[in-house]
């Protein structure tokens, strides 16, 4: 290793990974950020619906808070909810201010007592906010990004993160902030891009970080039969609606994202009907499902669930901070509690824009790296998910689970797969987008966050 530690390294180049590196850069701080892939094709940049956040007039923080633990049936970490909403409209205003192009009038989405969503063009709000983001990051001279860099482990040495390892050999840092999206690819029908299956869990767990709440991923309701094109609750909170193949509205559209999605497994064949509302605020989407063979014009759309959005991960504080001094992790890498057994339509993107600055201002503090390194420890293969991974996960995993498939699942060489069946296993109650076939009801007794820490059980903690 040649060149000298960075002030702060992000992995990842997200909505979070690029709010963090933007407020540590104008802080002085020198930044440098890789990436996986390619950095336009992170998860934030597929978000469609928008950002949550009480700017309305008849609206406040505290409206936002009881919808988001509404949403979470009873899991919400009070706190972090308390952070999320309460600084939300002020990261709102900020992007307004950048030059985001957001519609007049506001969203709303499932979940949802106000219209509080910012969108642009109803659908492409990911797609403005983490573009212009990045142009201003590509403008900042003292950030750098590397691409096509996978992150192979972390670089820890008496209990401190260093930086982290790759094929080309091991980068340093003051601070490092995992901002890698979640896993939601692991299962074989998925919104997320084909990279996102829970690197940062796997990594952070390795090098002895406690992850939690993994048996909560969230299926989005709607998406394209066929593809992984969401089609955005906003629709459906402008009047669209589900028909089964009775042609008969079967759910209620703007229900909790967990409910929708098992009615519409029940029903199996499923069609969203646009043709009644005004698709002219959703132009690019429209584009889409018409280039996928589908005139929303004239025919209902056929959807289904898919895996969309990461729920728990790494283990943090209200600042990122995880078990390891110098590891921080941010947006949907983290599990801060803040969206406890189902995210409430459109905050995760406002998570990335709160947690993401939270996590950069707390790594400033980290004291800088010894002078001397010393030896970097051997990195790990390449982690790939097979296509055969990916159908076992989404079968034994899925929307609907049971206690016989998870074990079978737990069994996995794969570690995050293997991780999701554990804490699924742990969980014998249904509660959120968790849903057991053989323990339906909701217990009491297991209103807490599943914790597993490196060469311990799970255990059922309280955070407040």
């Amino acid at each position: 290793m040649s060149e000298a530690p960075a002030d702060l390294l992000i992995v990842g180049a997200g909505a979070a990974g690029l709010t963090a590196a933007l407020v540590a850069a104008e802080r002085g701080a020198r930044v440098v950020m890789l990436t996986k892939g390619h950095a336009p094709d992170s998860s934030s940049m597929h978000a469609q619906g928008g950002i949550a956040g009480a700017i309305g007039d008849d609206d406040t923080a505290a409206l936002h808070a009881v919808d988001t633990k509404r949403a979470g049936r009873e899991l919400c970490r009070a706190s972090a909810v308390r952070v999320l909403t309460q600084e939300g409209p002020e990261r709102v205003r900020e992007l307004i201010a950048m030059g985001v192009p957001f519609d007049p009038e506001l969203n709303l989405e499932g979940g949802h007592s106000r219209r509080r969503v910012s969108s642009v063009e109803g659908a492409a709000t990911g797609w403005a906010v983490t573009s212009l983001l990045a142009r201003l990051a590509g403008r900042t001279e003292s950030i750098s990004v590397r691409e096509a860099t996978n992150v192979l482990g972390l670089w820890v040495a008496d209990a401190r993160c260093l930086g982290v390892l790759t094929p080309d050999g091991p980068i340093a840092a003051r601070a490092t902030i995992l901002a890698m999206g979640g896993a939601a690819a692991l299962w074989a029908r998925s919104t997320n891009p084909e990279g996102q299956i829970g690197d940062a869990i796997a990594i952070a767990f390795a090098a002895g970080a406690a992850v939690a709440d993994l048996e909560f991923m969230q299926f989005h309701p709607t998406v394209l039969a066929g593809s992984r094109l969401l089609l955005t609750e906003a629709l459906r909170g402008d009047g669209a609606t589900l028909l089964d193949a009775n042609g008969e509205r079967f759910v209620d559209e703007l229900a909790p994202r967990d409910e929708v999605a098992r009615a519409i497994v029940a029903r199996g064949h499923v069609r969203l009907d646009l043709r009644d509302i005004d698709r002219g605020r959703f132009p690019g989407l429209m584009a889409e499902i018409e280039k996928a063979g589908f005139d929303p014009a004239t025919e209902p759309i056929p959807v289904s669930p898919a895996a969309h959005y990461t729920i728990g991960g790494v283990v943090t504080d209200l600042f990122g901070r995880t078990d390891i001094a110098g590891l921080f992790a941010a947006g949907e890498s983290a599990a801060t509690g803040v969206h406890g057994a189902n995210r409430l339509a459109s905050n995760s993107l406002l998570e990335c824009l709160v947690f993401g600055r939270r996590a950069a201002l707390a790594a400033l503090d980290e004291p800088a790296p010894p002078s001397r390194l010393g030896p970097t420890p051997p990195s790990p293969a390449v982690r790939l998910a097979s296509a055969e991974l990916r159908e076992q996960v989404w079968l034994e995993a899925g929307v609907v689970r049971s206690g016989a498939d998870l074990d079978h699942l737990a069994a996995s060489a794969d570690p995050v797969a293997s991780l999701v069946a554990r804490f699924a296993l742990a969980r014998t109650e249904s509660r959120g987008v968790h849903y057991r076939i053989d323990a339906p009801a909701t217990d009491p007794a297991l209103e807490g966050h599943f914790v597993l820490r490196p060469g311990q059980e799970l255990k059922l903690e309280h955070w407040t």
